[in-house]
Order: structure tokens, then sequence, then C-alpha cells
């Protein structure tokens, strides 16, 4: 195996030595650590996908963590190692390296995570490689091998680059693997989902009520639905309660919180789907859904694919953006179609 590098990434020289006289076909097990919630555990997907090419003959395992499970793509791996996680604080520390331990011997292990609890996984796990993309150099002495994180690139594409690193040519759109059929319905729609992971990456409820209002104005033979989230304070009730306030909009509508097939399905379907930067996006792009993704808090390069109808509406100081701006965007893409 030989690591296909100048200087976008690193190799330990024992892991030079080590690797340059096996083959991918070789490789019997794998391990991917992604403890994260429901948008990089959906980008993780096209990882899977590559690395099932790339590894023929290996087991994969996909470690997650305790309070993140919903998303988890286990139709894609062989098993799924549960670490514990913020619910689970209870636990000794005796107690969590004995689960951290239950990861089991690699050939590989590829951390996706890079947070004290994986580089615990790395640590009392034995592997013949170990990989990651950490975002800070002296990180690199947890590893044999780093592919530098990027704030500057497609998040699933800087996983891609792990495998790319040893020679393997992953397809470009990214292939999620999900294969699910679009919600068929009378009249074309439009989806909005208003929350996200945290409070702070949430565009303003009075900016999304004007954005609805205006494109539910405009495209009148459209559905408007709203995505409820399934936290509390992620309910779509004040919102709903602002719109009616400044107009009657028959053709605004709630959905609740579905499954994750009756999920994929509607945004499948959707013409564009307009929202935070959250999971909720992330899986719609991987269903090839048109999106529209609402930047300030976080920077939108990792989360924005420069392929397929998806546009990133951030402003270059990092304010708020208008709602002017959010439906020159939307327009657009609907427009375009």
């Amino acid at each position: 195996m030989k690591f296909w590098f100048e200087r976008g990434a690193w190799v330990s020289n024992k892991a030079q030595q080590q690797f340059e006289n096996i083959a991918p076909a070789e490789v019997k097990s794998i391990a991917i650590i992604r403890h994260a919630a429901l948008g990089d555990l959906i980008l993780t997907r096209a990882f899977i996908v590559e690395a099932r090419k790339f590894f023929p003959n290996a087991s994969i395992t996909l470690s997650v963590v305790s309070n993140y499970q919903y998303g988890v793509p286990e139709d894609m791996v062989d098993r799924v190692h549960i670490a514990a996680g913020s619910d689970q604080r209870h636990l000794s520390k005796r107690e969590q390296i004995k689960i951290a331990k239950n990861l089991g011997e690699q050939d590989i292990i590829f951390d996706m995570t890079v947070s004290s609890r994986s580089i615990l996984l790395c640590l009392v796990n034995k592997a013949k490689l170990k990989v990651s993309f950490p975002y800070r150099n002296w990180q690199r002495i947890f590893y044999d091998a780093c592919v530098f994180r990027s704030d500057l690139q497609f998040e699933a594409e800087t996983l891609l680059d792990m495998l790319r690193l040893m020679g393997a040519n992953p397809a470009i759109p990214p292939d999620f693997s999900i294969a699910t059929s679009a919600l068929k319905k009378d009249k074309p729609y439009i989806i909005y989902f208003t929350s996200a992971s945290i409070a702070n990456k949430c565009w303003p409820m009075e900016s999304f009520s004007s954005l609805i209002i205006k494109l539910a104005e405009q495209y009148k033979e459209y559905e408007h639905i709203i995505l409820q989230g399934v936290a509390d304070w992620e309910s779509v009730k004040p919102l709903m309660e602002h719109i009616s306030e400044k107009a009657e909009l028959p053709n605004v509508k709630v959905q609740e919180a579905m499954s994750m097939q009756d999920t994929l399905a509607l945004l499948k379907g959707a013409k564009v789907v307009v929202g935070n930067d959250t999971g909720i996006r992330n899986l719609a792009i991987c269903c090839e859904a048109p999106t529209v993704g609402i930047f300030y808090s976080t920077v939108p390069y990792r989360y924005w694919p420069r392929y397929g109808l998806h546009d990133a509406v951030f402003v270059e100081d990092g304010s708020i953006p208008t709602v002017d701006s959010v439906l020159e965007a939307t327009n657009r893409i609907l427009e375009s179609k």
C-alpha cells in the first residue's frame, strides 16, 4: 500500500515501512469512529461505501456514541460499537474504559472525531494503522497517518481524503447509498427546517417567518412544509402564530417529526429544502434534494457541496443573513429546475 501525498498529509515512518508490502485486499478489519449527531453520521455513509470498495475483504465496525444514535447507518456495517456518551456520565472510568475496549483489535482505525473519547478508543485498542483528520498538529502523536481537517471543503470530501491518501479513487459526487423514493404529492412543495442542534445556529424566528410568508405568497401553487423538531425548544408553534398574525396562508402547514424513512422520502421529493446548518439539511443533500443553507455562527464551506443544486447564504463579516438574501438564493434554485 502506497501513501499518495506530498505535503497535504502526514504519515509516520513506521507506517510507511509497515504498509508498503500490504495490499488493500489483505486488510481484514477496519473500525470507523464517528461520535457525532445526525448530520455527521449521514455524511459518513459515503466513506463507508468507498471503504467497502477499497477494502473488499474487511469487516467494518462503526463506533458511535450512546447519546447520538438517530441516523446510525447500521445497514452499511458489520457491527456497531456504542461508546459511553454524555448520557452515561454516571459510569465509572473503569466501566467507560471497558466499553471502549469492546471496539476490539483492528487492522485499521479511522478516527473521524478526534475527541478525548475517541483518542481513548485509539489508545486502548490495538491497530496496525490509526488514521485521523485532526485540527492540530500535536494530535498526530496518537495516530500513524493524518489528513488535516479543513473548514474550507465539504466534510464528506475531507473524510474521503483519508482513503485517497492510500490510493483509493472515490466517486464524485460522493455516493451516500440512500435508497429511497420521493414522496408523491399532488402539489410541488418547499421544506423549511427552522431548528438546529444548538440554538445559536438558528436563524431568527422573525426572519424565517418573513421568508415563509414571501415564498408562500409568491408560490401559491406550492405546499410550504415546516418540519417540527423533536425537542421541546424546537417547537414551531411560536413561528406559526407569528405567521398567522401577518397573513392567512392555507398553503403553509406543519409536519410533525417522522421516522427516518418517511423523512428521507419527504426530503427527496422537495423542490428545495431551506434550513440552518443542521442534520436535516445534510439528509437532504444525501437525498440529492436541492438545498439552501443559512450560516452565520458556523463556517459554511464545511457543509456546502460544490456540486448539484446547493447554495449557502452567509455574510462576509459573519452577521445574520437578510431575508432578501435567502429569498434570492431560494428563487435562484427554484428557477433553475
